[in-house]
């Protein structure tokens, strides 16, 4: 058939030690005070699929091998590095302080609409995501070089974390996809 699904073989899915050994996209996700481990699961899993360099946990954020972050990472926790670090702030002047770019993703006044966020392959990037219910804390956006902000049109103008994270880490990966073209 034309269009018919791939099987598990025709994916081409890779071993967990060849996708270790594999170079990873300049892309680094700090979560904050994330609630909710089926978001952080959900979280590294999307990580995994688009080959992010490593997450930092801080915060309240639940760790691996928490029950709920296994029940939707489905292995990816594993497969991407990650740290905890108590201290977000700590964690963001570590990685300023190492020359890579931290953005925020969050509405603010003077924020950058995803779509038009540039992002260059030869920069490390890291974007911070907050808390379900509060988003990322002000004190921590002060830190970041900027805010990056996915454009909404309903009446909520809100997105579940997990959600938000898929739809940044496409429109990053796309933009690396393009450039390299």
């Amino acid at each position: 058939m034309q269009n018919s699904k791939r099987t598990g073989n025709e994916l081409n899915r890779i071993s967990l030690q060849a996708f270790k050994a594999n170079p990873k996209l300049p892309l680094i996700l700090i979560l904050d005070n994330l609630r909710s481990g089926h978001n952080i699961g959900s979280v590294f899993r999307t990580a995994d699929a688009f080959n992010v360099n490593k997450i930092y946990l801080t915060g309240i954020s639940a760790v691996p091998p928490n029950k709920e972050i296994l029940k939707t990472a489905l292995g990816s926790t594993e497969s991407i590095d990650w740290q905890y670090m108590e201290d977000a702030k700590e964690c963001i002047l570590k990685l300023k302080a190492q020359g890579i770019k931290v953005y925020a993703i969050e509405q603010t006044v003077s924020g950058i609409f995803l779509q038009n966020f540039k992002y260059l392959p030869d920069q490390a990037l890291a974007v911070i995501f907050g808390n379900e219910v509060d988003g990322v804390n002000q004190e921590l956006i002060d830190l970041c070089e900027g805010s990056i902000e996915i454009p909404q049109f309903g009446t909520k103008h809100s997105l579940n974390v997990s959600v938000s994270a898929g739809i940044v880490l496409w429109h990053l990966v796309n933009q690396l996809l393009t450039f390299n073209k």
